[in-house]
């Protein structure tokens, strides 16, 4: 049996000796694979094939994973880029915001040189639903600011007056609370000259409708709708000549017996900002 195995493997070994003798001629004198190699080489391409294809696969695989990730890295310094452009962007807005805030306030001690006023810094609308008030950054301890002062848009419309003042704010009523009331003209010019005399005051009806009631309108006074309101300067709060409002409707108490109206103010509570605290001004009467 072991000569059997011993025979076997000689025969194997001098015919594989063989092959490899005629493929190593054939290549050498006919500078081609051979017949031998020829067959070697149809047996295996199908598996020389397919391990090409999957070697350009995965190098697809592996160049589109570097492309992803570089993708991504540029992707996340774009967006950084873009984050610290819109921060700029929106810094030179504020900044230009407050430029024209600045300009506006000049504007009004420029027209006004008869007030001495104030800028103060909205902050917060009160939550009591009883009441039309807001905060201001301004108190007794960085400001001037007293009870009963008016406040007015840089244009010169009366918003409300300070209710209360605490150390570093105040508390300022609009023109809308029912606390509020001002003697005021119908029809004046901005210096406050007109015929008769009638007062603005807040309404807890008309409240909320963003409207205050006009009485005690003297029965010479002419009223009519549209016509403009301004402070006549009686009763030493408000200077004379600041914009209430404008009358939206005239009409005939219940009883018959005399006027009454609605204003409606020229001043937007959703975007007040700024408003301007009137420290002291100078009545002509």
């Amino acid at each position: 049996m072991k000569a059997l195995i011993t025979k076997r493997s000689i025969i194997i070994a001098s015919a594989s000796l063989l092959i490899a003798i005629i493929a190593l001629v054939s290549v050498n004198m006919f500078n081609t694979a051979g017949p031998v190699t020829g067959f070697a080489n149809t047996v295996t391409r199908p598996v020389r094939t397919l391990a090409s294809n999957v070697a350009r696969t995965f190098g697809s695989i592996f160049a589109a994973i570097y492309r992803y990730e570089d993708l991504e890295r540029r992707n996340e310094e774009l967006s950084q880029i873009i984050a610290r452009q819109e921060a700029s962007f929106r810094d030179s807005l504020e900044l230009e915001e407050e430029v024209q805030r600045l300009r506006r306030a000049l504007g009004f001690r420029e027209r006004r040189p008869d007030y001495t006023q104030e800028m103060a810094t909205f902050i917060s609308w009160n939550a009591d639903n009883w009441s039309s008030s807001f905060i201001i950054n301004r108190g007794y301890m960085n400001s001037d600011i007293t009870r009963g002062m008016g406040v007015a848009t840089e244009y010169g419309v009366l918003i409300g007056q300070v209710a209360d003042v605490e150390a570093t704010q105040s508390t300022i009523i609009t023109v809308l609370d029912t606390t509020f009331s001002a003697a005021v003209f119908v029809g004046g010019d901005t210096e406050g000259t007109s015929d008769g005399i009638a007062t603005a005051k807040g309404d807890f009806a008309l409240m909320r409708s963003g409207l205050l009631t006009l009485n005690f309108i003297d029965d010479d006074m002419i009223v009519l709708t549209g016509s403009t309101v301004v402070t006549s300067g009686q009763g030493g709060f408000f200077p004379p000549g600041l914009t209430v409002g404008n009358v939206v409707d005239v009409n005939t108490h219940s009883s018959g017996i005399g006027r009454y109206a609605t204003i409606r103010p020229m001043w937007n509570p959703d975007t007040l900002q700024t408003v301007f605290i009137i420290l002291d001004f100078e009545n002509p009467e």
